[in-house]
């Protein structure tokens, strides 16, 4: 479980969520083009297990080499391994968040540095690590179970078995809608899905008493 989210007190985080393949990124990848720092858990994540890194390492040692393929990470084993064994996903967290935790911190902590006044926290996990309280208002990118079920075959090549597992390990995405401060709903065209992001940066700056202008 991750603890100690404080941020240098000029800094204002919120939380972006959602499901498995609702299209988070997607989200992401807007607010970063209005100009807000946006902090991705997945992309940090994937740093501590780079080759050459010292969470690579516990990790190969755990789990065994099977779960390297040309000196990486095989996510996609390692996922199968991980998402079939709620043991086994504990100790990948354990070795994993404490290293995405500092990485998060010095990140915002530069932001903070440079002025920052507002950033984006994108974290798939966020209401079943309990960040919640820490990273508001959250944002949660919401579509319906079997788009995330198509979308997430479609991307990663999986079977909907291998996906209604890792579905199995969330909390159900009706239930973070609920949680939320805000719901971005991800099932129509992109334009739209664009347009109701900028009216929930509008409305969060408005909130925060941040000028909206500063992300045009």
């Amino acid at each position: 479980m991750l603890r100690n989210m404080a941020t240098p007190a000029a800094l204002r985080v919120f939380g972006l969520t959602g499901g498995l393949a609702s299209g988070k990124s997607s989200v992401a990848a807007h607010l970063r083009s209005r100009g807000l720092p946006v902090i991705d858990a997945d992309v940090l994540a994937r740093d501590v297990l780079a080759p050459g890194t010292e969470g690579l390492r516990e990790v190969v040692q755990h789990f065994g080499p099977s779960v390297l393929q040309n000196g990486e990470l095989d996510r996609q084993r390692l996922a199968a391994v991980v998402f079939s064994d709620p043991r086994e996903l504990l100790r990948l967290e354990a070795m994993t968040h404490p290293r995405i935790q500092e990485r998060r911190s010095a990140l915002l902590r530069d932001l903070a540095a440079s002025g920052e006044p507002l950033a984006c926290y994108e974290v798939p996990l966020l209401f079943e690590k309990q960040l919640d309280a820490e990273l508001r208002p959250v944002v949660v990118v919401s579509v319906p179970e079997a788009v995330q079920v198509a979308r997430a075959r479609r991307r990663d090549g999986s079977t909907e078995a291998q996906v209604r597992a890792r579905l199995a390990a969330q909390l159900p995405l009706a239930e973070k809608v609920a949680r939320a401060d805000y719901v971005i709903d991800n099932q129509g065209p992109l334009e739209a899905t664009r347009a109701e992001t900028d009216q929930v940066l509008r409305q969060i700056c408005e909130r925060l008493g941040i000028d909206p202008s500063r992300y045009p």
